[in-house]
């Protein structure tokens, strides 16, 4: 009985055939994108400079535990509350900047036991190690929603148009740059009213 002959396979073919699959795969896979925070960190401080003292009453803190609970200033908090609260805070006007005037534009409660000036208001952000991502994240938008809602305000009073709005058409590339350059000044003005101070403090173990 003689033997069969096997064809042979082309191996050439089955190359082509495993780089289209590749291309293809590529083509059709979507990858997700990384969630992030978009945030220019403040400059260091110069050499030899001894950086200031923090009152207490200056400094808004939020701690986050393992089980994404949120502790703010000692008492228990929902997230959906964080901003609020924030706010308040931010815009308290209860005493005065570094250069000893008091915060005109401020529509808080004025409590002296709250914060002084938005320019010496820092908020403190401590998370444990197993605070998940998502957590995390929620808290950040919070905190920065404070701070758009009252940068908006302002800009609204002095320009007659939203700061989050301002920050949109400076990022379109579409846009004239003299139209850009106009908008960013405006931007600073309405930033020194509102300086963004978010600290995020050491993790816990």
């Amino acid at each position: 009985m003689g033997r069969r002959n096997i064809p042979e396979v082309n191996a050439g073919s089955m190359a082509d055939i495993a780089f289209l699959l590749l291309i293809f795969f590529l083509v059709t896979t979507t990858f997700q994108e990384d969630t992030g925070i978009n945030r220019k960190l403040p400059p260091m401080p110069p050499p030899g400079v001894t950086p200031p003292i923090i009152k207490q009453k200056n400094l808004f803190t939020v701690l986050v535990n393992k089980n994404n609970e949120l502790l703010v200033e000692e008492e228990i908090m929902d997230i959906k509350d964080l901003r609020k609260a924030a706010r308040e805070f931010l815009d308290n006007g209860g005493g005065t900047n570094e250069k000893g005037e008091p915060c005109t534009y401020c529509k808080g409660k004025k409590d002296p036991e709250s914060s002084d000036h938005p320019n010496k208001a820092i908020i403190s952000v401590r998370n444990d190690r197993e605070t998940n991502y998502k957590t995390f994240m929620s808290v950040q938008n919070e905190l920065v929603g404070a701070y758009n809602e009252l940068r908006n305000r302002e800009a609204q009073r002095l320009y007659q148009r939203d700061y989050t709005e301002m920050e949109s058409v400076v990022a379109d590339p579409q846009v004239d740059e003299s139209v850009k350059d106009d908008l960013k000044e405006k931007m600073e003005v309405i930033k020194d009213l509102f300086p963004l101070k978010i600290s995020e403090a050491e993790t816990n173990n």
